[in-house]
């Protein structure tokens, strides 16, 4: 057996695989091994379940924007509070 057979991978190797997965580079048995390692290792979930977090948030933003008329506003209330920082 190939030396790449190993069923256990350090959480390096296993947070470098969860990067690879999240841009569809990793090869079905590094998928495998990473998620055995999934089941034991804690740390490497949470890092795996922020990384999917944010791969969503990259493909779907939903960014809300503020209206010019209430930029204006916040900018105008700003400019205010510089002027006249005590009598807040």
């Amino acid at each position: 057996m190939s030396k790449d057979f190993k069923l256990f991978v350090s959480c390096d190797k296993a947070t470098h695989t969860c990067d690879k997965t999240q841009y569809k580079e990793a090869s079905l048995w590094e998928k495998i091994k990473l998620n055995i390692h999934l089941l034991y290792c804690k740390a490497c979930r949470k890092y795996s379940a922020n990384n999917t977090k944010l791969t969503k948030l990259t493909y779907k933003p939903e960014v809300d924007c503020l209206k010019k008329c209430e930029k204006e506003q916040l900018e105008t209330n700003f400019q205010k509070k510089l002027k006249n920082p005590i009598n807040n």
